[in-house]
């Protein structure tokens, strides 16, 4: 399989754009596998390859390879979007795997963390149900330590699909209350009519909770998708 990345795929990418710096292409490629679910731009991809390969990278060639490697299919990107604010933070993305099978292979079955691979999951079956999809981040003013702080609360997805839209929570494990607040904090404190979903790694019954939020298990959502 890593021949296929490189014989096939990269390849394709650096004959049609004419790459000369097959290298940073390669270590581009290996650091969105390795990020996949994680909030990135091309600034820090390129910090990264600088620190980690010890190669050259500037800011202005990653932002250009990673259009290049979307434009392939290989890699899409989720804008992040702030629910409260109504506004898009332009520099700052998300970036999935359009094929986790590849991805896997890219990394030989390293980093396997069901977390994140669970959420590009979710993230690429959205895709394929017809859903637009932003990562999400709700912006409140709370005390702390007797003061008041702005707390980010960061929400997984927004699907949007026409006039619908869902807010999600991909959840591979919610075993115990602490972890459950952590996941419902964000959904709990967005205050408009939109559903509110989390999908859990658990093969469980759908059931709607006190608050209105949607529970729905993973391969249910994937044979069934969002509810109506």
């Amino acid at each position: 399989m890593q021949r296929l990345w490189k014989k096939t795929y990269l390849a394709d990418v650096i004959e049609r754009h004419n790459i000369r710096n097959t290298e940073l292409l390669e270590n581009l490629a290996d650091a969105l596998c390795s990020s996949v679910g994680s909030l990135n731009n091309p600034t820090k991809l390129a910090n990264t390859i600088q620190s980690v390969k010890q190669m050259k990278a500037d800011r202005e060639t990653v932002d250009k390879y990673i259009s290049y490697l979307e434009d392939a299919f290989l890699f899409e990107s989720a804008k992040r979007y702030d629910i409260k604010g109504k506004r898009y933070f332009e520099s700052i993305k998300k970036y999935y795997s359009v094929d986790l099978g590849l991805r896997n292979a890219r990394l030989n079955f390293r980093q396997q963390e069901l977390t994140h691979i669970m959420e590009n999951i979710v993230y690429n079956h959205l895709r394929i149900f017809g859903y637009l999809v932003d990562v999400g981040v709700v912006e409140v003013r709370e005390m702390k330590d007797g003061k008041q702080q702005k707390v980010q609360y960061k929400v997984d997805f927004i699907a949007t699909n026409g006039q619908e839209k869902f807010y999600i929570q991909s959840a591979y494990r919610m075993d115990d209350e602490s972890k459950r607040e952590q996941e419902l904090n964000s959904l709990k404190r967005i205050d408009d009519s939109f559903r509110k979903i989390v999908i859990v790694g658990d093969d469980i019954a759908p059931w709607i909770d006190d608050h209105g939020i949607f529970h729905m298990g993973l391969i249910h959502f994937l044979k069934e998708g969002l509810p109506k």
